[in-house]
């Protein structure tokens, strides 16, 4: 896809959401002053074009590590804090995403970014 270098994500650089961000984040080619959201609708729009506008492969080493990482406590701690916070999150919607994930039929954070990523044609999503 890409004769560029494969951009490294190390899930030895984090250990949680907030660290996924900021870690993929530092990997792109943004404005020195841009500072992103921490959050997955950001992410989306980063992704088209945060590793320049060519194709690109991603090599997500240690993934296995971020499944952990990124994996059903981690997702369900994400929900409840939308519910717990209140507006201006939709707490309906974060209501069902947590029942759906306690009835084993959720995604996980680790899939929604997994999904995320691949929704890109120009990124080659490799998971190591």
């Amino acid at each position: 896809m890409s004769s560029r270098t494969p951009i490294l994500l190390q899930a030895s650089d984090f250990d949680d959401l907030d660290g996924f961000y900021s870690t993929i984040y530092s990997m792109m080619d943004l404005h020195e002053d841009w500072k992103p959201a921490h959050n997955l609708d950001a992410l989306n729009d980063m992704l088209y074009s945060g590793f320049g506008k060519e194709p690109v492969k991603l090599v997500w080493e240690q993934s296995v590590k971020s499944r952990i990482d990124l994996g059903l406590q981690s997702t369900r701690e994400f929900y409840q804090h939308k519910i717990d916070q209140g507006k201006p999150y939709n707490t309906e919607w974060a209501t069902k995403q947590l029942e759906a994930l306690n009835a084993g039929q959720g995604q996980t954070l680790f899939d929604i970014i997994v999904e995320i990523l691949r929704s890109h044609t120009h990124i080659e999503l490799i998971l190591l």
